[in-house]
């Protein structure tokens, strides 16, 4: 039943805060289009790249693939190995973990079955390369020549932030060649202008090539797939016209198309042994420019789009982009020298995020660069990587993976209820697929602080849309999540308190799941999150489940041992000096700054206890979203110049295309780092609930402009 009007979180507790803005008008275009990225030569590791946030193509110099083979990554392209030798989709689907007992009842984890089921399950489905696309250097019979970057000169690659164009120069044997390259925005599809006089003798062309993908690397970076495997998998080529053909390449049960159109050419498989075609351009006395467009899709040919219509397209989603939703100026009348280098980062941040984390799905760790964790994502992670969208107001782009609640709802209410046997809720996977199938692992299965993550996600909406229809769209995710969490919580006799674990991980996954109980950084989470259930329920009108409340007003203390937090309940009172303690993510930073302050929280203690992890912590193991996470949690504390700081250590690093270094744990990029880092730069900039004046996560010395950027928690 819709109610009358719609619920003010004003009423409940909760603020309803209007997107925030400073007074000063930002030349947006200026300011994004001077750091447009520029390269003279390609980098082994990071490809500049062009997206649009389900699909992405990463360019060597050319601004092709020609020299190093980048990825074509989407969030749809998938496939699953043949199954192990003896094995059956039955035993597949056959498959149980281990039975470990939580306080005395049995639960049925997805982990310790052993190989071979378990590692196919692990790995499979994989994200799959679509395949490369090159500049062919031609001697004028269509056969190709041998050239190496070593042989271009005066070469020069510049990225058009605005546009999301990339345009690539250089000479030849004393001739000029232009090369420019764009996304669809629509469809996933590159745009390709040739401008050279070496078209005129048929000297130039591209070359498209296909690799073989399996799961046998966790890990794949910076290239995805062998192209030295041709037995493995076979290509097709379909020819229709003499500007239109398509390629149909299987790999196992998996088929994905590749449809070339554009001005004419002729298409021809390079060797029979092989997967790479020739595209050449036919050739005429007055021709210096050639245009094609590659779509890649699943097993049909996709409508044949135009370069012209790409190119177009791109400018015109890009300059939407820019200047339409969030966007900070730190750099306009700001003294501090660092100011420079905030700003890049925030532009090209925001530049990838929408190229590698836009899409339909959570994105891994890497987007759309390369593989980790064989192309899987991870749910715990999806804080990091998508919370930003919210405060920079673009709900667009935040909606279409956010919807991936509602999709794996069943599954995890499966999860939870019928392989785990828990009373009531939904479980949510923590290394999971399109399908919402948990990986299987011992972390995979016993982490727990993705839990509360929807309902955050749940509550910015509500923010920016205070609407009944806000409330009821989220209603049956925030039930279910409160539900489990509810049903998680074991409540202790002897205490007379809730208690969370044993066996589990806390966000650092470094202490032994059978004894941690009761760890500070996700106490807290828990009560922040039923909080938030609890209001949404008043918002609908209807009955907040008395078990919700329970537990809330019931859990455990945060533990406290000598004038700080502690990691977990019991941990040894030495942790601190522990390397096996302080050599991953330091969560308890995010009691007071991730998180606002719950019941409970001492911020005094809790202030004690993140200056104590920056002196105990080894920081060089920190990861990417380590960094920001500390910014946070300094601005909070009003230690506002140590808050800069965190956001530019020497330790947390963006490259020249402002792609963030994994350092010493993950591949770069690490996109979590990017993620995080775009929300404490909003967080600082338009504040959180009880902060107080303009900017207050930013020092003396910054002048911070921002429009339509959302206050925090």
């Amino acid at each position: 039943m819709k109610l009358a009007r719609p619920i003010s979180f004003l009423s409940l507790g909760l603020q309803t805060l209007a997107t925030s803005q400073s007074n000063d008008k930002i030349n947006r275009h200026d300011l994004v289009t001077r750091y447009n990225p520029i390269r003279t030569s390609s980098d082994p590791t990071t490809p500049i790249q062009v997206g649009n946030g389900n699909f992405a193509f990463g360019a060597d110099v050319t601004g092709l693939q020609t020299f190093l083979p980048f990825n074509t990554l989407s969030s749809w392209g998938w496939k699953n190995d043949s199954l192990p030798a003896g094995i059956t989709q039955a035993d597949i689907e056959a498959y149980k973990g281990v039975s470990w007992l939580n306080h005395g009842r049995p639960v049925q984890y997805d982990f310790g079955g052993g190989n071979p089921i378990e590692q196919w399950l692990i790995s499979n489905p994989n994200r799959v390369n679509l395949g490369r696309i090159g500049l062919a250097f031609l001697d004028g019979t269509s056969s190709t020549k041998n050239v190496t970057e070593s042989d271009l000169q005066n070469i020069k690659q510049t990225l058009d932030l605005w546009s999301g164009t990339i345009t690539s120069e250089f000479s030849l044997e004393n001739t000029p060649v232009k090369i420019t390259v764009a996304s669809g925005d629509t469809t996933d599809t590159i745009a390709i202008q040739l401008d050279s006089p070496l078209l005129k003798n048929g000297q130039l062309g591209a070359f498209l090539d296909f690799p073989w993908c399996d799961g046998i690397a966790k890990f794949s970076a910076p290239f995805v797939g062998r192209y030295d495997v041709p037995a493995n998998h076979t290509t097709t080529l379909h020819t229709s016209s003499p500007a239109l053909a398509s390629i149909q390449h299987d790999l196992d049960s998996a088929t994905f198309t590749t449809t070339v159109v554009g001005d004419a050419y002729s298409i021809k498989r390079e060797n029979p042994n092989a997967h790479r075609y020739i595209v050449s351009p036919q050739p005429k006395a007055s021709t210096t420019t050639w245009s094609v467009a590659v779509t890649f899709g699943l097993s049909e040919a996709k409508p044949a789009r135009s370069a012209g219509e790409i190119f177009e397209e791109s400018t015109k989603t890009w300059g939407d982009y820019w200047s339409s939703n969030g966007f900070v100026d730190v750099l306009t009348g700001s003294t501090d020298p660092r100011a420079n280098e905030l700003q890049r980062r925030i532009i090209l941040s925001r530049y990838l995020m929408r190229v590698n984390e836009a899409g339909d799905t959570p994105p891994q760790e890497s987007g759309l660069v390369n593989n980790g964790w064989y192309g899987k994502f991870h749910m715990e992670m999806y804080f990091w990587h998508s919370a930003h969208w919210g405060l920079w107001n673009n709900w667009e782009i935040l909606r279409r993976s956010s919807s991936i609640y509602d999709r794996f709802l069943p599954s995890s209410l499966a999860r939870s209820q019928i392989q785990q046997g828990w009373s009531q809720g939904a479980r949510w996977p923590k290394m999971t697929d399109p399908t919402g199938r948990s990986a299987p692992g011992e972390i995979n299965n016993l982490l727990i602080w993705q839990q509360p993550h929807p309902l955050i996600f749940a509550e910015y909406e509500y923010r920016s849309f205070p609407t009944t229809e806000t409330l009821e769209k989220w209603e049956a995710v925030v039930r279910e999540t409160a539900n489990w969490m509810t049903a998680f919580a074991w409540f202790n006799d002897s205490t007379s308190v809730y208690d969370l674990g044993p066996p589990m991980f806390v966000v650092s996954e470094d202490t032994s799941p059978n004894v941690t109980q009761n760890p500070a950084f996700e106490l807290a989470y828990w009560r922040l999150g039923l909080g938030i259930a609890e209001k949404w329920m008043n918002g609908l009108g209807k009955a907040v489940p008395q078990s919700w409340i329970d537990v809330k007003n019931n859990l455990a203390k945060l533990p406290i041992d000598n004038g700080t937090y502690m990691v977990y309940e019991g941990i040894e009172k030495n942790f601190w000096d522990d390397p096996a303690y302080t050599s991953d993510h330091p969560a308890l930073v995010g009691l007071h700054g991730w998180l606002a302050p719950t019941e409970g929280l001492d911020p005094t203690i809790a202030k004690v206890t993140a200056e104590k992890v920056w002196t105990h912590w080894n920081a060089t193991d920190f990861w990417g979203w380590d960094y920001p996470m500390l910014a946070m949690s300094a601005a909070r504390n009003g230690e506002l110049d140590r808050a800069i700081d965190w956001l530019l250590d020497p330790l947390y690093q963006f490259d020249d295309v402002g792609m963030p270094i994994g350092g010493v744990r993950v591949p770069t990029p690490y996109f979590p780092g990017s993620g995080s880092f775009l929300l404490a730069i909003a967080m600082m900039a338009a504040g959180w609930d009880g902060g107080e004046g303009k900017s207050p996560g930013f020092p003396q010395g910054w002048n911070v402009k921002f429009e339509a950027i959302n206050k925090a928690l």
